[in-house]
């Protein structure tokens, strides 16, 4: 959390973060950032919404919401995602050259999904390639589902497309402290019956059950380099194996020629394309 809030706060001139009522320490950690800019909105989950992920996009608004007016464009980001320095600069731009073009109502990003250390992303049709992470100070964008994306008056926003890279960390913990999460977040799309009867009994996340991954050859954001340093668990993984149906292997091969990739879900409508 730190080093997400950390990655986008040199282009930020206010972070308003929600922090939900919990007990282990998320406040102090923020509070410990010790950047003026930094604004905290204590909320309370409201768990009667945790199915489909609800209560994700609801926590999403309430800071939304808090942002003043003076503020054009609002830069969002979760706790397990890290912008990628090299962005800082482009992002900024693209925000000052759309900030007068109505047709624009958020800026998109590419994504990177590390999984089980920091030397592996997942490459398959699972993970989400783009999203966005940009948008208009707009009262009548919201976001969408489990917080994933965002939509306005009921449909996807318009966005234009830029050549900078959100990473998400989201499946990277020591694989004990992976399997907690799994049981937590478990709990915010399902009922208890549904965790009791799907939830494997077992003190560490298995790793190894994953369909495709590649090998990661670039550099990390700087704000993540402490934690990466500290790593404390193995992982390795065969890149040439590929846990794909037949059906899956087809479409792969599809994309990997044409970059088109059949199906995939979009949750906005490219407009414009910031070079």
């Amino acid at each position: 959390m730190v080093e997400a809030i950390t990655s986008v706060l040199p282009i930020c001139d206010a972070f308003y973060v929600a922090v939900g009522n919990s007990d282990d320490e998320t406040r102090a950690l923020i509070e410990g950032i010790g950047d003026p800019r930094i604004h905290i909105i204590d909320t309370i989950w409201d768990d009667s919404l945790r199915e489909g992920g609800r209560v994700l996009a609801v926590e999403t608004d309430k800071a939304l919401k808090a942002i003043p007016d003076e503020y054009y464009w609002r830069f969002y980001i979760q706790g397990d995602e890290v912008f990628h320095h090299d962005g800082l600069v482009k992002i900024k731009k693209a925000m000052e050259a759309y900030q007068d073009d109505p047709k624009v109502e958020g800026l998109l990003m590419h994504y990177r999904h590390f999984y089980g250390s920091y030397d592996y992303i997942g490459d398959s049709r699972k993970w989400y390639r783009k999203e966005v992470r940009v948008i208009r100070k707009d009262a009548e964008i919201y976001s969408f589902r489990d917080a994933q994306g965002f939509q306005k008056k009921g449909r996807p926003l318009r966005v234009a497309l830029v050549d900078v890279w959100m990473h998400h960390y989201g499946w990277v913990k020591h694989p004990k402290l992976q399997q907690e999460k799994q049981r937590n977040f478990n709990k915010l799309w399902h009922t208890d019956d549904w965790v009791q009867k799907n939830q494997k009994p077992v003190d560490e996340f298995d790793y190894g059950n994953i369909d495709s991954l590649s090998r990661f050859e670039g550099s990390h954001p700087t704000s993540m380099q402490a934690r990466i340093d500290q790593m404390n668990w193995s992982f390795s993984f065969d890149p040439t194996i590929k846990n794909l149906t037949p059906k899956r292997k087809f479409l792969h091969a599809i994309e990997d020629v044409t970059g088109w990739r059949i199906g995939e879900y979009k949750n906005f409508r490219i407009v414009r394309r910031f070079a």
